[in-house]
């Protein structure tokens, strides 16, 4: 069976110029994504601050919570030193030698002591309080304005996306039908070459004697051969695939 040339030549050319229709279309997506610029980025980096926020807040909650409940141990075991010094005090106006009296006055002074220990602690724990609190106020309030940030980072986000999101959707549609007729060995080239530049251009045409994409002069024989469609044929220095070479001016 004898191959027909013009038919391959066609079938490249073909493909070549799927590929160029599909860089048009997710050049102006990528058009359309520019303009909102960082804000999506933005949008996330504050929605992740105010998380930060609100679990150092609620950590500062649980740490209060905690201090008071020592506060009212430690209260409660005044109380019962208090209770037990009584106790004791009683005890000494019936004891029988200075013995018994030295030994009830040690207990005495070892509750005296217990109460001194229970109320420093009662005062580091109430200080420790005051500053958890004076945190959970700078930190609310870093939380109100950065709430606001993202109120207003949202709004423009929203205003932005409202105005392309027809014209998105529309050529997401395109790019859908698109895809179709190219065969997934190209579109897996034609995908990982977007994501290895900064322009997103992976199909490109040799214009002024140069490629479209980094701008590296292409020889003139390998200019015939692009213009032959013969097979598909990259950049040397970029890796883009060149889909044509443009037609000269005056």
């Amino acid at each position: 069976m004898i191959s027909n040339p013009a038919a391959a030549e066609v079938t490249v050319a073909s493909k070549l110029e799927a590929l160029l229709h599909l860089q048009q279309i997710d050049s102006q997506l990528d058009e359309i994504r520019r303009v909102r610029g960082d804000l999506p980025e933005e949008v996330q980096d504050l929605e992740d601050e105010i998380a930060g926020y609100e679990v150092r807040v609620s950590k500062f909650d649980e740490e209060i919570a905690g201090l008071n409940d020592q506060i009212k141990q430690r209260k409660q075991a005044i109380k019962d030193a208090d209770g037990l010094i009584k106790r004791y005090e009683e005890q000494q106006q019936n004891v029988r030698n200075n013995r018994e009296y030295e030994a009830i006055a040690k207990e005495i002074e070892l509750q005296r002591l217990e109460i001194q220990i229970a109320e420093k602690k009662i005062k580091e724990a109430q200080y420790q309080i005051e500053q958890k609190n004076n945190d959970i106020s700078g930190t609310k309030q870093r939380l109100v304005e950065r709430k606001k940030d993202l109120d207003n980072k949202k709004g423009e986000l929203e205003t932005i996306v409202g105005e392309s999101e027809a014209d998105e959707k529309k050529l997401m549609d395109q790019r859908n039908k698109a895809v179709k007729p190219i065969e997934d060995r190209l579109l897996t080239a034609y995908t990982r070459i977007r994501g290895n530049v900064r322009n997103g251009l992976a199909v490109v045409e040799v214009k002024r004697d140069a490629c479209g994409g980094c701008f590296n002069t292409v020889p003139p024989q390998r200019q015939a051969d692009i213009i032959s469609h013969k097979k598909i044929i990259v950049c040397e220095h970029c890796g883009r695939i060149f889909a044509d070479v443009e037609a000269r001016g005056e």
